[in-house]
């Protein structure tokens, strides 16, 4: 079994998912622990399959289904790596993990991985989308989950931690080829992501990081996050739009990419908006 490090998933009707991660990580021999909140499908039988260790956790929102699988699980290993149950492992990533061990990396306590999200089939490349770096490996013990954010989920680590650049995570859910399904779950976040900002008007929820431009890519985004928060509601969509479609090329992703940019920075943000001010309406 794998000394260095362990995984940790989170699972909820991942029938379709679920085989395809494991698949990936299989050769790695490491100890895997799944939180399932509910899943009635073949997903905790494909867990068993893998000897996953299997726990089970009502879901709130990502933030509060990682907090509590870090607190709850007993992990051995001095490092963890936490995935979604979309996600696998590239053959790139595949090999930094082959070769990784603990006594090489003794000043870090983070490790971030680069995302390749896929909507649909296709690579989303442009947009802001490519490169994106997130923290997935983390010492154990070390690295939680950040609380102050309903929808965003990240993982912290109070000391120094290194990029994986060409260390790729592959993103791609299966289900979002239903775009009904997209929409349903979007229509969802949107609502927590307008109460969170609310609560952020309403100065009741602060950030966990400091905002620096020039900081790690979480404190960059948490910087970006900054300046969202200060446009002004039912603009920003449509200055957000632009930007990823011109600025950040998005319009080179094609007609899926195109189709994906429109969704994910107009329609969503849109409907924040929406939202917010019906909430701040009602709050007045």
């Amino acid at each position: 079994m794998n000394p260095h490090f362990s995984f940790i998933i989170l699972t909820f009707n991942e029938e379709i998912h679920l085989p395809r991660l494991l698949d990936s990580i299989r050769e790695l021999d490491a100890p895997i622990f799944v939180l399932d909140s509910g899943s009635t499908d073949k997903t905790l039988a494909i867990a068993k399959e893998y000897q996953a260790e299997i726990q089970h956790h009502p879901f709130v929102n990502h933030p509060q289904q990682w907090d509590h699988a870090l607190k709850h699980f007993d992990i051995k290993t001095p490092w963890i790596v936490g995935l979604d149950a979309d996600q696998q492992v590239s053959p790139e990533l595949l090999r930094y993990l082959q070769h990784f061990k603990d006594q090489d990396y003794q000043n870090v306590d983070g490790i971030y991985f680069n995302r390749k999200n896929y909507f649909q089939g296709s690579w989303i490349r442009y947009g802001g989308y490519f490169p994106f770096y997130l923290l997935k490996m983390f010492r154990t013990g070390k690295g939680y989950s950040d609380l102050n954010e309903n929808m965003d989920h990240r993982f912290i680590v109070p000391g120094k931690t290194i990029i994986w650049k060409d260390g790729y995570i592959i993103e791609e859910n299966l289900k979002e080829n239903d775009l009904n399904f997209w929409l349903d779950k979007h229509e969802r976040y949107s609502t927590l992501v307008a109460k969170e900002e609310l609560e952020r008007m309403q100065k009741l929820r602060t950030q966990t990081l400091r905002p620096n431009l020039f900081g790690n890519p979480d404190e960059k985004r948490a910087w970006l996050k900054k300046l969202w928060w200060n446009l002004p509601l039912h603009i920003r969509p449509y200055l957000y739009f632009s930007y990823r479609m011109l600025f950040k090329l998005g319009i080179l992703d094609g007609k899926t990419g195109i189709r994906f940019h429109y969704l994910h920075s107009l329609w969503f943000r849109k409907q924040i908006d929406k939202k917010i001010s019906y909430l701040k309406a009602r709050s007045d």
